[in-house]
């Protein structure tokens, strides 16, 4: 029977149910490719968003630790002597004065100056050294504390205060104590040449030797950077030989270029600063602590429209990009802070503390409480001393005497001076010259007398 129902009817109602279970399947199947790609689309933002976050926290870390260094030290040196280079111990004490506005404090600072101008008999003004006309800026101030003056600014002292090879007796003052971690200034004026720096007219340091003193401190690890400035005549031929790394050198002048004063001034009567170091000056009186300025701004301080010489400076040495080096990484001493909005608990560290302290407490009470002594009364243990010996003493000798036989005593007090009560020594007699020679004397009077005058000159005397 059922072979004879209609085709149609029984295709029909097979191909209902079959209809519907294939729709069933189609839409979970867009359901699910949706799901998965909107799963991966979150996904691609989480790791974008991520990336950029950590890219943003990779740029805050490096730009809070961009410089690397957690010390700041400066050498600043004038080698010249006498009135007439007056300017080159104003150079270096406003390169001082700067650097101590900046932060870095005398006990990292090194100040070499070869002659003492604020007391020199020709100075107006006794006690002060000025940088500007007028006498309107005094860089001497207060507080300057030169660690080598006169003729202890020498190449060798020089050259053993950067690679520390100096005599144990040296004081903490004279010393250049960096590390690995120290930015380091290094500032010298004078007069030069090509290829040297004198030293008070008396001997100088080539660029040579200045290099080779650098790599001795690259090598002892005594430097993280270094900033090298000097005014000089032709500066620029002293930092040629540089090898060492981390090295950034500035020149006032080129090879065959002199190095220009500024500013005279008559009540003086000489100049008062070189015009590189009297505009590198001016700008960094614009700088403060917080200051983004970078070393880019300083190689433009000085164009030679102004120093007349032509200013030079090195980077190659150095691996940081100039423009991402602060004024403040070399002329100051800024402390590296993070502020921060979080609370911090210090609960635990607290209870720790707490705790501790409490311990050193109960310690302390457990130990017998500890009292000064009573100074010792030195005077009155001395004079009970002598007072004992002087006792002693006496003792001793009248025993002695008591023991001498009544024949020695007669023996003893038949020699001149001999005293035995009080032990001392023979007493010396008194000298008196014997009669002949007072005769022997007269008549030499006589004999001279009558060689001289004769005796037809006896009637004048009797």
């Amino acid at each position: 029977m059922e072979s004879q129902k209609p085709a149609g009817l029984l295709y029909g109602t097979a191909s209902a149910p079959s209809g519907a279970g294939s729709l069933k399947p189609a839409n979970m199947a867009v359901t699910y490719c949706f799901s998965r790609l909107a799963t991966a689309l979150v996904a691609v933002l989480l790791l974008s968003f991520g990336s950029v976050a950590a890219s943003h926290v990779e740029d805050q870390a490096e730009q809070f630790f961009r410089s690397g260094h957690t010390n700041n030290w400066a050498v600043l040196v004038c080698t010249s002597r006498f009135w007439f280079n007056y300017r080159h111990v104003a150079n270096t004490l406003s390169v001082y004065r700067s650097v101590k506005r900046l932060g870095i404090p005398d006990s990292h600072i090194v100040l070499m100056l070869a002659d003492d101008m604020a007391c020199n008999p020709r100075n107006p003004k006794p006690a002060t050294v000025f940088s500007h006309k007028n006498m309107e800026l005094n860089v001497y101030g207060d507080d300057v504390e030169v660690d080598y003056r006169s003729y202890e600014v020498t190449v060798e002292n020089f050259l053993r205060v950067l690679t520390g090879r100096i005599p144990p007796s040296t004081p903490r003052s004279k010393r250049l104590l960096s590390d690995d971690r120290s930015n380091i200034l290094i500032y010298m004026t004078g007069h030069g040449g090509n290829g040297f720096l004198k030293f008070q007219d008396s001997e100088e340091i080539t660029n040579i030797e200045l290099a080779d003193a650098f790599e001795q401190m690259w090598q002892k690890r005594r430097y993280n950077e270094l900033l090298f400035i000097i005014d000089t005549c032709q500066g620029a031929s002293m930092y040629e030989r540089f090898y060492s790394p981390n090295i950034m050198a500035l020149a006032s002048s080129q090879v065959g270029e002199d190095s220009l004063s500024h500013q005279p001034d008559p009540a003086i009567g000489v100049h008062l600063m070189d015009r590189y170091t009297f505009y590198v000056l001016e700008f960094l009186e614009e700088i403060n602590p917080a200051s983004q300025t970078n070393m880019n701004d300083l190689f433009q301080v000085c164009p030679k429209s102004l120093c007349v010489s032509t200013p030079g400076h090195r980077t190659d040495l150095f691996q940081r990009d100039p423009k991402n080096v602060l004024i403040t990484d070399f002329f100051g001493s800024v402390r590296k802070v993070e502020i921060t909005t979080e609370t911090i608990n210090l609960q635990q560290g607290s209870e720790i503390m707490e705790s501790s302290y409490k311990e050193d407490q109960m310690d302390e009470e457990a130990m017998e409480p500890l009292k000064y002594a009573e100074q010792l009364p030195v005077a009155q243990i001395i004079h009970q001393v002598e007072k004992l010996y002087k006792e002693k003493m006496v003792h001793y000798t009248v025993k002695k005497m008591n023991e001498i036989t009544h024949a020695q005593r007669i023996l003893f007090s038949s020699w001149d001076g001999f005293d035995l009560q009080c032990n001392k020594k023979p007493k010396l007699k008194d000298w008196h010259p014997p009669g002949g020679f007072i005769l022997g004397l007269w008549a030499l009077i006589i004999m001279v007398f009558f060689k001289t005058y004769g005796i037809k000159h006896m009637k004048f005397i009797f």
